[in-house]
């Protein structure tokens, strides 16, 4: 199948590593014009230049932290001078704190909603005029099954990222009739660095040694191991693709059957 993707201009966030890394490697293979953008500039320079050299796309990397909002401003701008415009955004901040939500203070709340709610849709806002004057794009949210089904110790990701759902469904019924979908994607067990902090808590928690705690994790997943990031970007690559313009305001679970509920 072809995604009708080739030379469609992608801004990925928190693509130096993990799922957004993943994402931007698909959109890259699929002949995507990608933009790596993450905290560590670095980092994404040199994942910019390993799928040039694996894909012969047009990758480029640049720094953005989206707990500042003036960093939020500037890969807006940089995208725009670089590509001309974004055809697909796939907004993925990092994971807030671990921890008992009951425990979480005042100024936490207050900073994670900044990082992880208004950074985003600030971004979007930023980008979506241009999609909708085109007449064509992709916005994809990058949130978890906690949205569906919340998972302890992760309260503010819980709480922010069902917050940020809703919004982009209520986004999605207004610029729909302009050719632009919004969907989320709900990452369950994924091998990455995440997954490994949540492997040693739960690890402390318990006082079980880590290769128990992941042979746990497998077994409660009824596909009986977690996922990968190559599974986690086809999905997102579905998702922004010319073929899925008929889906908006979904949020998807990646996640081997984990989560139970239904819908």
């Amino acid at each position: 199948m072809d995604l009708g993707l080739t030379g469609k201009r992608a801004l990925v966030l928190g693509a130096s590593r993990g799922i957004g890394r993943g994402i931007a490697d698909t959109l890259a293979a699929e002949g995507a014009r990608v933009i790596v953008a993450s905290r560590d500039g670095d980092a994404c320079d040199a994942a910019a230049a390993a799928m040039r050299e694996a894909h012969g796309a047009e990758v480029l990397g640049t720094s953005c932290d989206m707990s500042d909002i003036d960093a939020v401003d500037r890969v807006a701008s940089f995208a725009e001078d670089a590509f001309g415009g974004i055809d697909v955004l796939v907004n993925n901040t990092g994971g807030p704190p671990f921890g008992p939500v009951s425990k979480v203070e005042s100024d936490t709340w207050r900073e994670s909603f900044e990082a992880m709610f208004v950074s985003v849709t600030r971004l979007t806002g930023h980008l979506l005029p241009g999609m909708r004057a085109r007449g064509w794009g992709r916005i994809l949210l990058v949130t978890s099954t906690g949205v569906v089904e919340p998972i302890p110790s992760l309260g503010i990701s819980n709480s922010i990222r069902i917050a940020l759902t809703n919004w982009a469904k209520t986004l999605s019924f207004e610029i729909a009739p302009d050719g632009v979908t919004i969907n989320a994607l709900m990452p369950g067990r994924i091998a990455t660095d995440r997954i490994d902090q949540l492997y040693t808590l739960t690890a402390k928690a318990q006082d079980k040694d880590i290769d128990t705690v992941k042979a746990e994790v497998a077994a409660s997943i009824p596909m009986g191991r977690v996922g990968t990031v190559e599974e986690f970007g086809a999905m997102a690559a579905f998702l922004a693709s010319e073929q899925a313009g008929y889906i908006t305001g979904t949020a998807t679970a990646i996640d081997g059957g984990l989560t139970q509920r239904a819908v």
